[in-house]
């Protein structure tokens, strides 16, 4: 029995609605599997703790601000916490300056000016896709070998290493639709390199900039595979947590989580505020 042409229309806007919900609902449910634990830590910083031990329990026993009151209580986690605070602020700024002039270099220059460009392009993308086992192993033979002992000089280094590709793939990508013709005009006009670089190129390139060092100090803060390889007895704070947990989880924990979490948000928006100005 043959369709009629309303029929057949209607069926096709059926199946063009169906098709335009699948994506979307497929995407909502991927965004949801990565809040919900999140969600879940955020939640739970609230939750409060009739036990003896103050250690963190899933059965909800109502609404409570003393961990955010009681942040500071535990020593050694509240150390591990402006450890990997200041480990991030400094191997980010190390490896901003370094992936940025990095960038830059691989950009403008090409052989003969800059000889072994391609053995540095593939020495960078195989640090991205290196294991992390593999680079801690690999540099707690390095510091074994060369007597250094391992601390916080031993956890910027490594941190610098594995960040410094991700900052140099991301200042690239911004300085690949970069006007050389206007570093050439600040020139016509009288400014010397340092002078063109810092008032021309550098608040050109500042949006790729600043990506590149959030992601740097993303993953220094994110770390934990390389960090237990080579901290030593300072134990940042993914370390720390993964000592604590067997024995149990304190509460405090998930408040430094939060704190983490927001600020993280903060600064992306804030990214992304500057980026849309530029």
């Amino acid at each position: 029995m043959s369709l009629s042409a309303s029929e057949i229309a209607a069926k096709r806007m059926k199946k063009r609605h169906f098709g335009r919900m699948v994506l979307p609902t497929y995407s909502w449910l991927v965004i949801a599997y990565l809040v919900f634990p999140i969600a879940v830590m955020i939640v739970y910083s609230f939750n409060k703790v009739h036990a003896g031990l103050q250690m963190v329990s899933f059965a909800w026993n109502g609404a409570t601000l003393q961990w955010y009151h009681q942040w500071s209580n535990l020593p050694g986690l509240t150390a591990s916490f402006w450890l990997s605070i200041k480990l991030g602020i400094v191997s980010t700024l190390i490896a901003t300056v370094l992936g940025t002039l990095l960038a830059i270099a691989l950009v403008r220059y090409r052989p003969p000016q800059f000889r072994g460009k391609t053995i540095v392009e593939q020495v960078l993308f195989t640090n991205i896709a290196a294991p992390e086992i593999v680079m801690g192993a690999s540099l707690l033979g390095v510091f074994v070998t060369y007597n250094i002992a391992r601390g916080f000089l031993t956890l910027v280094l490594a941190h610098v290493m594995f960040s410094v590709a991700y900052v140099t793939v991301t200042v690239r990508a911004r300085l690949a639709g970069f006007d050389r013709a206007l570093e050439e005009a600040a020139y016509d006009l009288g400014a010397k390199p340092m002078s063109t670089f810092r008032l021309v190129t550098l608040p050109l390139i500042m949006p790729g900039v600043l990506a590149g060092a959030l992601m740097a100090f993303a993953l220094s803060i994110d770390d934990f595979v390389t960090s237990n390889f080579v901290s030593g007895t300072n134990a940042p704070f993914p370390v720390y947590i993964y000592g604590a947990t067997r024995v149990g989880t304190p509460p405090q924990v998930f408040v430094f989580g939060t704190a983490i979490f927001v600020v993280g948000i903060g600064l992306a928006i804030a990214s992304l505020f500057l980026t849309k100005k530029d």
